[in-house]
């Protein structure tokens, strides 16, 4: 592993270099991978602590100044997060712990208040509307809830995916982003939400009610955030768990690499995060919705899917993580198929670079989703055109090295368009 300082890194300074010159071995290639991995979770974990200090900050003395800190924090620690995605799927370690930290979509009326037009409790989900900080005791599973005290159990042991629905979401940097936007309702219009920094103030200041109990939960979230990050990033150290799972199986560690790789690049970004949003021409959709943040996400999970391909990621202190590459390996079998899969990656890295920079410009995410809008529809596109393209040279990279075949995630906006809409 070798650690090169640098100060930052441009959109434009970001495309890769030439194929490379040594051959690599498969253990040397799965040490380099769990090296950035454990430098991408702490990354996680210490910009999650930073976070935990500003939510700290607003709830023991609320001001705009403070939720502006604390929204900041929020949209700096989804950098290197995102950045992690592509370790899902290939580890079961990782996939089995990803939704205490990122599930997504969530009903939001099941934390706080939302707007009339939200809706109530339905048959896909009898809790979407729980409030439960507006309510210290509930019914759940036809059990009464003393939710007096929010804390990490009722988060984890009660509320999060309650009666096995996914999208009763309570932990997480979703969770948490509701807490500090609000919803959005600008629907397909630009803007995050608009939660006022009043609706976490105390006496006849608060907005919302119950501003008490709202700073015990988001309090409560994120320092759950802060706990599982910092276990799996306990994970990847040199007697973690993930790491020493793949080092007793080295090939079987590089066929976990190219499948977190594919699978996120096919169904879950390009599907699930991307052409899902733009078939139902739904802002629900959107992967950061209430903070208006999508644009960066796409932006990093694709980056996530190159540094484990080159074998390098760049750590938020500006240093380099850096070793042995699976890109080393489909190199010496055959350069071309390594060519073709750098170009894609880096294609992918541009079209979704393309989305952020407009983004950035005003020409928000949510903007991009409204039907009819054939500047969005093109840029939208254009990233998960740039994805499929990418998962297929992820596929000759596999049959270039031998694999066994991979069977990489999928999704029916991809596979079965038509499944969508039944």
């Amino acid at each position: 592993m070798i650690r090169i300082p640098l100060r930052a890194v441009a959109l434009g300074a970001i495309l890769t270099g030439g194929a490379p010159a040594v051959a690599a071995e498969p253990a040397s290639v799965v040490q380099t991978y769990a090296d950035i991995a454990e430098a991408a979770y702490s990354d996680s974990h210490a910009s999650a602590r930073a976070l935990q200090a500003a939510v700290d900050a607003l709830v023991a003395d609320p001001s705009p100044q403070a939720l502006e800190a604390a929204k900041a924090a929020w949209l700096a620690a989804r950098v290197p997060y995102q950045q992690t995605e592509a370790f899902r799927f290939g580890n079961a370690i990782v996939d089995d712990w990803e939704g205490k930290v990122n599930a997504w979509p969530l009903d939001e009326g099941l934390i706080d208040y939302v707007d009339g037009a939200y809706g109530g409790p339905s048959d896909a989900n009898p809790y979407a509307a729980v409030n439960v900080i507006a309510n210290p005791t509930f019914t759940l599973s036809g059990e009464n809830v003393d939710a007096t005290m929010i804390d990490a159990a009722l988060l984890t042991e009660v509320l999060h995916e309650a009666d096995g629905v996914e999208a009763n979401v309570a932990t997480g940097y979703h969770a948490i982003e509701f807490l500090l936007w609000g919803q959005d309702l600008n629907g397909h219009g630009p803007g995050a939400g608009a939660r006022p920094w009043t609706d976490y103030a105390q006496g006849d200041a608060c907005t919302g009610g119950n501003c008490d109990r709202r700073g015990q939960y988001l309090t409560a979230a994120t320092d759950l955030l802060v706990s599982d990050l910092a276990w799996m990033a306990d994970q990847w150290d040199e007697d973690g768990e993930a790491r020493v799972t793949l080092a007793e199986d080295p090939a079987a560690g590089v066929i976990a690499i190219f499948t977190g790789m594919g699978s996120l690049s096919y169904g879950e970004q390009a599907g699930e995060r991307m052409r899902l949003g733009l078939m139902l021409n739904d802002p629900e959709e959107e992967h950061d919705c209430f903070a208006d943040n999508t644009h960066n996400s796409h932006f990093y999970d694709g980056l996530g899917i190159r540094n484990v391909y080159l074998g390098r990621y760049v750590r938020i202190d500006g240093t380099v993580v850096e070793g042995p590459s699976p890109a080393e390996l489909v190199a010496v079998k055959d350069a071309r198929v390594d060519a073709d899969l750098r170009a894609a990656l880096d294609r992918t890295v541009l079209k979704l670079g393309e989305i952020k920079t407009a983004a950035e410009a005003g020409f928000r995410y949510d903007m991009m989703l409204e039907r009819g809008n054939a500047a969005g529809e093109a840029l939208v596109m254009g990233g998960v055109d740039a994805l499929i393209a990418q998962t297929r040279e992820i596929e000759r990279a596999v049959a270039a090295l031998d694999l066994t075949p991979i069977a990489f995630e999928g999704s029916d906006s991809l596979d079965d368009p038509s499944a969508v809409f039944q």
